[in-house]
């Protein structure tokens, strides 16, 4: 099962981001599916949950958008979604000469962490008159 490669690949670098910017932990991460990717969803929310104990992420919520396979002819220009098993062959002119648009993605889209701890009162602390 690579969905745990993926979700501990995922972890690493929210949690990397996250603590360069001062964040105490992290709420929300959303990635990016490709229908072609070849990662199962649940899978992969199942080996997230298990990836971010004792971490930064431990307790976030993973969110999973599917991205449909795209595809577009190049002699006569039409696109249309492929389907899984993908369909490469154009129905317009039969033409085999396609370019996969969309579909083999996997990427980070969103991260909603904590806010970095509050600064300090800025104000003067009254110090004791010397003699």
């Amino acid at each position: 099962m690579h969905e745990m490669s993926v979700a501990l690949s995922v972890v690493d670098q929210v949690e990397r981001a996250a603590r360069s910017g001062g964040a105490r932990g992290v709420r929300r991460v959303a990635v990016d599916i490709g229908e072609l990717a070849g990662v199962v969803p649940d899978s992969l929310s199942f080996c997230f949950g298990l990836a971010c104990a004792g971490t930064l992420l431990e307790g976030a919520e993973l969110v999973t958008r599917s991205v449909p396979a795209r595809a577009r002819c190049a002699p006569c220009g039409r696109a249309w979604d492929t389907g899984m098993p993908p369909d490469m062959i154009c129905a317009a002119c039969r033409g085999g000469a396609t370019e996969l648009l969309s579909g083999r993605e996997l990427r980070i889209s969103e991260v909603h962490w904590s806010a970095p701890p509050t600064a300090p009162d800025p104000t003067p602390v009254p110090q004791p008159e010397e003699s």
